[in-house]
């Protein structure tokens, strides 16, 4: 059984998405879902282990050996990912059954749940597996019920916000695919590790070129880089909170895994490096959209696209550490990847404490709630202490080792600018606090009472994670660091 679990961890939530469609009931289809997922977790933690004691393991569907079957692979990188994304997507659907009873139809849980399983196969599955058309085919399938999900919310503007996903998703995912068939072209093999050996990179053609240009921008879209990230604050702000939680927590993360996997495992260093000068594109990008998310965040009223803005800059600082190249710089944007996936879930697991109990999301009907529901208040301090990077939280760790990294590449500006960017933060997590805390209760913050337990038990869980992995870091920068050392070596 053990050696068939990576072959499980997909099927399983994917047959069980259409189980939740037939069933048609709310409650059995949510029993389903929840016991999915919690499998799913487990068999990720299993499958981690057994990296961890054996080096990376190959499963051949059909046992048709590579390149002419397709072949799963989980080593140290993919590994990291789907176990946080698999823990992210069990913990937030154990918080959800009050939160999508106050913000979808009842007639629609169940096609909730149905969808949410196929979104959590899509993001599993471009973890895990060494085909690279099949990244393609999960990275639809997890955008697609993304697109539904987000069409789920009650507000008039939320098939509007999903639409406006749709359009941009499509062209990033155009690009992608019009990059992998030039890679097929070039190498007549879409096994990625096949495809590492035969792709003519010095000197090659210029399809190279081409090919490489498609699925970054491709990704940079699903990504949400500044400046082509204007799906993203809609698609937060107006989805149902269960929705923001999950997917601000992994879509975007796995997307960034991609990108890391088809830059150094693909198409190697040295040619995005050095023959092309990604490094300068990417820093600059990087820190362009660090001071202009942040400072997007700071004037906005809706926590949720407060939120959603500091997304756009966290995903900078992950990209800031890939354009170092090098493994202090790759670890810190491996390990952010992780570390920020703990904050941005936490934090929208407040925002839908929040949103069930006062019934809305803008700041000034927060105002005084810390008084009538400390528990969920306090979440959020800790959650924004993580997130501004303050020591002892997860947050430092990344912004830590990101400051090392540019120190010991000699980028002194640029340790110097993340400084200053975290002050943006500060900034834009105090305005919620002060209003949290020293305002005059407004009427909604009045009347409410604290979150159930139901969601606070789910919500504290990561929040408090953010602290643990703040101080005990052998598991997520040393997994980063041997994930960086793995890529850099140039091994699948």
């Amino acid at each position: 059984m053990e050696s068939h679990l990576p072959i499980l961890l997909i099927v399983l939530p994917l047959l069980a998405a259409p189980l939740c469609v037939l069933i048609g009931n709310r409650k059995v289809a949510y029993i389903v879902a929840l016991t999915v997922s919690w499998c799913v977790f487990a068999m990720a933690v299993a499958l981690v282990g057994t990296v961890h004691a054996d080096g990376p393991l190959r499963y051949n569907i059909g046992n048709w050996a590579p390149p002419y079957g397709i072949e799963y692979v989980v080593d140290e990188l993919s590994g990291f990912v789907m176990l946080f994304v698999s823990a992210l997507g069990a913990i937030v659907l154990t918080y959800a059954p009050h939160s999508i009873e106050k913000e979808i139809p009842r007639s629609k849980h169940y096609l909730f749940y149905a969808t949410y399983l196929l979104c959590l196969t899509g993001l599993l599955g471009m973890c895990v597996t060494g085909d690279l058309f099949n990244v393609f085919v999960f990275l639809e399938i997890s955008s697609l019920s993304t697109y539904a999900l987000i069409s789920l919310g009650r507000s008039r503007r939320a098939p509007l916000a999903a639409f406006q996903y749709l359009i941009l998703g499509s062209v990033g995912a155009t690009f992608i695919l019009i990059g992998i068939g030039l890679v097929y072209q070039m190498t007549g093999t879409l096994n990625m590790a096949d495809i590492a050996t035969r792709l003519p990179i010095d000197h090659g053609p210029r399809t190279v070129l081409v090919a490489f240009a498609f699925l970054t921008i491709g990704l940079f879209i699903k990504m949400a880089v500044f400046p082509v990230h204007t799906w993203l604050p809609n698609a937060y702000t107006y989805a149902p909170s269960v929705v923001t939680c999950f997917i601000a927590a992994t879509a975007t993360k796995v997307s960034v895994y991609a990108l890391i996997r088809i830059v150094f495992s693909l198409f190697t260093r040295e040619f995005a490096f050095e023959v092309l000068p990604l490094d300068t594109a990417l820093m600059v990008m990087a820190l362009v959209g660090i001071f202009a998310a942040s400072t997007a965040a700071i004037y906005q009223d809706n926590v949720k696209r407060l939120l959603a803005y500091s997304s756009i800059a966290q995903i900078g600082y992950m990209l800031l550490g890939i354009s170092m190249a090098n493994q202090a710089g790759l670890a810190a944007g491996i390990v952010h990847m992780f570390n920020h996936a703990l904050i941005k879930g936490g934090l929208f697991m407040v925002v839908g404490c929040f949103a069930l109990r006062i019934g809305s999301v803008q700041l000034t009907d927060w105002r005084g709630a810390g008084r009538t529901m400390p528990w969920t208040s306090f979440a959020w301090a800790v959650g924004g202490l993580a997130l501004i990077g303050v020591p002892f939280t997860a947050g430092f760790i990344s912004k830590w080792m990101l400051l090392t990294a540019a120190f010991d590449s000699h980028h002194w500006s640029v340790a110097v600018l993340m400084l200053l960017s975290s002050l943006l933060a500060l900034v834009y997590v105090w305005r919620v606090v002060e209003t949290l805390y020293f305002s005059e209760p407004s009427e909604s913050a009045k009347q409410a009472v604290e979150a159930p337990l139901g969601m606070l038990l789910p919500m504290y869980t990561v929040i408090l994670a953010t602290l643990v992995f703040g101080v005990w870091t052998v598991y997520s920068a040393d997994f980063a660091a041997g994930a960086a050392s793995l890529l850099l070596g140039g091994k699948q």
